[in-house]
C-alpha cells in the first residue's frame, strides 16, 4: 500500500477515536454535570444584569449577583406559575365536557350508521355471509384479534401514563436538589465569572483559543437565531389561535391555543393536524359556524406564518428546510419528542463548526497532515 495513503489512514482513524472518546466521555459525564452546565448558562443570561448593577448603579458584587438571581428566578417561577394555573383552570373545564362530546360523537356515529347508505352495506355483507359461511369464521377471528389489540394498546398506554405520573412525583424530591445546586452553582459562577472565565482561557492553547472563540461566538448567534425564531413563529400561531378562537367563543381557548402552539413545532404538519380533523368534525356535528371559522383561522394561520416565517429566519441562521427535516427526524428517533430540538439544536452546532473551518482543518489533517 502506498506510504501516503497509510498515512492518511491512520490519521483519519486518529481523528474518528478521539471524535468517538469525546462523544463517549459527554455521554458518560453529562449527567454528572448537566447542573453546572444549566448554571452556567444561567450565570451567562445574569451577566448583562450584574455587570449594569455593580458598575451602574455601584452596588457589591455579591449584592448585584444576588439581585439579579433572584429577578431572574423571580420571573421564571412567576411567570411559569402563572401559566400552569390557567393551563390546570382550562383542563378542568375540558374535562368537564369531555362526556358531553364524547355523548354527541356517539351519538352521530349512531345516526350515521342508521342512514339507508350504511344500512344498504350492512344487508348486503349479511347477504354475502350467507352465501359464503367460511367467511364468518375468518372475519370473527379478525374481529377478536383487532379488539385484543386495541384493548392492549388502551391498557398499555393508561399504564405508562400513571407510571408516569409516578415517575414524576417520585423524582420531585430529585428534581428539587437539582434545582438547588443550579441557583447555588449559578450563584458561586456568576460572582467570580471573571476569575473563572481567566482560568479556563488560560487552560487552552494560544492557537486553539481563536477557534474556540470563533465557535463560540457563530454558535451563540447561531443557537440563540433560531431559538428566538422558532420562540416568535410559535407566539405568533398561538396568539392568532387564542386570538380566533375567543372569537368564535370557544371554551379553553388559552390552553387550546398553547398546546397548538406547541405541534406547530412538527415540520410540515404543524397545525393542521389538529385544526383539520377539528374543523371536519365541526362540519360532521352540523356545527357549520364553527367549522367555517376553524377552516378560516387554518387559512390566516397559514398566511401569517407564511409572511412572518422567512423574515423571521432571514435574522436567523438560516438553516436548509430538508437538512432541518433530516435533523428533526433523526433526533425523534434516538431521543423520542425532545428530539424535534436535538435534531435542529444539534445541525446549528454541525453548521458552526463549519463556519469556524473545524472540518476544513479536520480535512487538512488528514489528508496531509497540517491543520491549516
Amino acid at each position: 500500500m502506498n506510504r501516503l495513503i497509510l498515512k492518511r489512514i491512520l490519521r483519519a482513524l486518529w481523528v474518528v477515536t478521539g471524535i468517538l472518546l469525546f462523544l463517549l466521555a459527554v455521554y458518560w459525564l453529562f449527567p454528572l454535570v448537566y447542573p453546572f452546565l444549566l448554571a452556567w448558562l444561567v450565570a451567562y443570561a445574569m451577566n448583562p444584569l450584574v455587570l449594569f448593577l455593580h458598575k451602574k448603579a455601584r452596588l457589591p458584587h455579591w449584592l448585584a449577583v444576588t439581585l439579579s438571581l433572584f429577578v431572574y428566578l423571580g420571573a421564571i417561577l412567576l411567570v411559569l406559575s402563572a401559566a400552569v394555573t390557567r393551563i390546570v383552570k382550562e383542563l378542568i373545564e375540558l374535562t368537564k365536557t369531555f362526556d358531553i362530546h364524547i355523548a354527541h360523537f356517539k351519538s352521530l356515529f349512531v345516526s350515521w350508521t342508521k342512514s339507508d347508505i350504511i344500512q344498504n352495506i350492512i344487508i348486503e355483507m349479511n347477504e354475502f355471509l350467507r352465501e359464503n359461511p367460511d367467511y364468518q369464521q375468518t372475519i370473527n377471528n379478525n374481529i377478536d384479534k383487532t379488539t385484543q389489540n386495541v384493548s392492549s394498546a388502551v391498557t398499555d398506554l393508561v399504564t405508562r401514563f400513571l407510571n408516569g405520573i409516578l415517575s414524576f412525583l417520585t423524582a420531585l424530591p430529585n428534581m428539587g436538589a437539582v434545582l438547588m445546586v443550579i441557583v447555588l452553582a449559578a450563584f458561586f459562577i456568576s460572582k467570580n465569572w471573571e476569575r473563572h472565565s481567566r482560568t479556563f482561557s488560560g487552560l487552552a492553547p494560544v492557537g486553539l483559543r481563536k477557534t474556540v472563540a470563533d465557535i463560540w461566538l457563530d454558535l451563540r448567534k447561531a443557537l440563540s437565531g433560531y431559538l428566538l425564531a422558532q420562540f416568535i413563529i410559535i407566539s405568533i400561531t398561538a396568539v392568532v389561535v387564542i386570538v380566533g378562537l375567543i372569537i368564535l367563543r370557544v371554551d379553553s381557548a388559552f390552553t387550546i391555543g398553547l398546546m397548538i402552539g406547541l405541534i406547530d413545532l412538527l415540520p410540515y404538519l404543524g397545525v393542521g393536524i389538529v385544526m383539520i380533523p377539528w374543523a371536519i368534525y365541526a362540519f360532521m356535528s352540523d356545527n357549520f359556524t364553527l367549522g367555517l371559522g376553524l377552516s378560516i383561522l387554518y387559512i390566516v394561520i397559514l398566511i401569517a406564518r407564511q409572511i412572518s416565517e422567512p423574515k423571521v429566519l432571514a435574522s436567523s441562521v438560516g438553516l436548509d428546510p430538508l437538512a432541518t427535516l433530516i435533523a428533526m427526524f433523526v433526533g425523534l428517533k434516538l431521543f423520542g419528542v425532545l428530539g424535534l430540538i436535538i435534531g435542529p439544536v444539534s445541525l446549528v452546532v454541525l453548521d458552526a463548526f463549519n463556519r469556524a473551518n473545524v472540518l476544513r482543518d479536520l480535512r487538512n489533517y488528514i489528508l496531509a497532515g497540517r491543520i491549516r
